[in-house]
């Protein structure tokens, strides 16, 4: 599978675009592209996948991406059955670095937004206050035209440029080499291979395959590229799946453990606690009542 380059819908007159989704998935294309993108999710969950990361996603999450930053939302099963009272629903605001020139970014009153951007490269989860306001700002701004929505815009950019509400998502991706397409090319060759098969027993001899490396330089390559070694990873994609299905509540802890890849059930809750900070009794509670 190749890299994927989204080539974001724009218009001559406007300089940046907020759309206001409604639609049964989020597709399940990891892709990238120049634009920033504000991601704010009303409704869904399931996995996500940006940069070198792999956490669980849901209702009421906001979240910003850099340029270029690669990035998938997949969706929990059940959004892809068909079901039509089924839907996730988000506003999306995607915008270039320089969609107001990059004179703009030069100015002294600015110089919070040209942080922000370089922070935004690792991509940021926004909570508290801040994702309140901005959640609001978003409902406003897709109703509105021209000058109104463009003020709409700055005035996000403003309260994010200013907030230390938020936690960065994929902090090693943007100081590593995957900026260069080929190796994005291979590691999404990788990512592609392990989110559909990582309930299998993958072996270092087969993923090296797939990447077409020899073992030793397979596992040399990942862990430059991810800062991670490549089980660290595998283990992290099957606790993201081992976690949304703990929040669907349908099936017991022992037979998700099973059913997500692990062959241990004493191992799966030494690595659960690991990744997570809690047991899966805990996490579960923590969602369901």
């Amino acid at each position: 599978m190749k890299p994927h380059f989204h080539k974001v819908p724009s218009t001559s007159d406007t300089s940046f675009t907020i759309r206001h989704d409604k639609r049964p998935n989020f597709g399940t294309l990891w892709h990238y592209h120049p634009e920033l993108e504000l991601h704010y999710i009303l409704q869904g969950e399931g996995t996500q996948y940006i940069g070198d990361t792999v956490s669980s996603f849901g209702s009421g999450d906001l979240i910003l991406l850099g340029e270029n930053l690669p990035h998938t939302w997949r969706c929990s099963e059940k959004y892809f059955q068909g079901n039509p009272e089924q839907e996730v629903e988000a506003f999306v605001l995607q915008f270039l670095p320089t969609c107001f020139g990059k004179e703009f970014l030069e100015l002294p009153e600015t110089q919070g937004i040209s942080s922000l951007y370089e922070n935004a490269k690792k991509g940021m989860i926004i909570h508290g206050e801040t994702k309140e306001k901005i959640g609001m700002i978003l409902h406003q701004a897709s109703k509105t035209t021209n000058l109104d929505r463009l003020i709409h815009f700055l005035e996000i950019l403003q309260i994010l440029g200013s907030t230390t509400e938020y936690e960065t998502i994929s902090p090693g991706y943007a100081n590593s080499h995957l900026a260069n397409i080929s190796e994005m090319r291979r590691l999404e060759k990788i990512y592609t291979y392990v989110l559909a098969h990582y309930r299998d027993d993958i072996s270092l001899e087969k993923i090296s395959s797939i990447a077409n490396l020899s073992v030793t330089s397979f596992a040399r390559y990942f862990k430059q590229m991810t800062n991670k070694t490549f089980f660290e990873f595998l283990i992290e994609i099957r606790i993201s799946n081992v976690c949304r299905a703990l929040i669907e509540d349908q099936l017991p802890i022992e037979v998700i453990c099973y059913e997500c890849g692990f062959n241990n059930v004493s191992n799966f809750y030494r690595h659960f606690k690991k990744v997570t900070g809690m047991t899966p009794h805990n996490y579960k509670r923590q969602y369901l009542p």
